[in-house]
């Protein structure tokens, strides 16, 4: 089946929510530190635009979504999320690569990522590099890994 990329929707910011909850379940997270994420996981309606948000398309059914936030030439790869069941299908490869191509278009020349650590491999895998730490949005004391995509001309 084909996986097409495409700009998310306003309508379905409720679903990218609910989407990014699951997929940071599949880490074994407990109860309680999915609701203290909850709010940094949440995408608004009225942000989906504004945070360029994209979704992995198949047959209707959004299997990822990614947001490219700021403006060039350094951005963000604010949100990159797949769902569980879709998880080692290559929709994050695909996802990822999209979002670098549209930076690309866009004027950016590097992305930087505050990764969940267990995406740290992923991320590497795509030719991000680890800067550094950032403090966790949510969960206080917590660090994650800052990591930057050089986007290649």
């Amino acid at each position: 089946m084909h996986v097409s990329i495409r700009s998310a929707r306003a309508t379905e910011a409720e679903m990218l929510s609910a989407l990014a909850l699951r997929s940071k379940a599949h880490w074994g997270y407990d109860a309680e530190f999915l609701e203290a994420c909850r709010d940094e996981l949440t995408v608004g309606a009225n942000e989906v635009a504004r945070r360029r948000a994209m979704v992995a398309d198949r047959d209707g059914h959004i299997l990822g979504f990614t947001t490219l936030e700021g403006e060039p030439p350094t951005g963000v790869l604010g949100m990159m999320f797949v769902e569980p069941r879709a998880v080692g299908q290559g929709i994050g490869s695909l996802l990822f690569k999209s979002t670098v191509a549209a930076g690309r278009d866009l004027g950016f020349t590097r992305l930087t990522i505050d990764a969940d650590p267990n995406a740290e491999p992923f991320y590497r895998a795509m030719g991000a590099v680890r800067t550094g730490n950032v403090p966790s949005g949510s969960i206080a004391g917590r660090v994650l890994p800052q990591m930057i995509v050089t986007i290649q001309r």
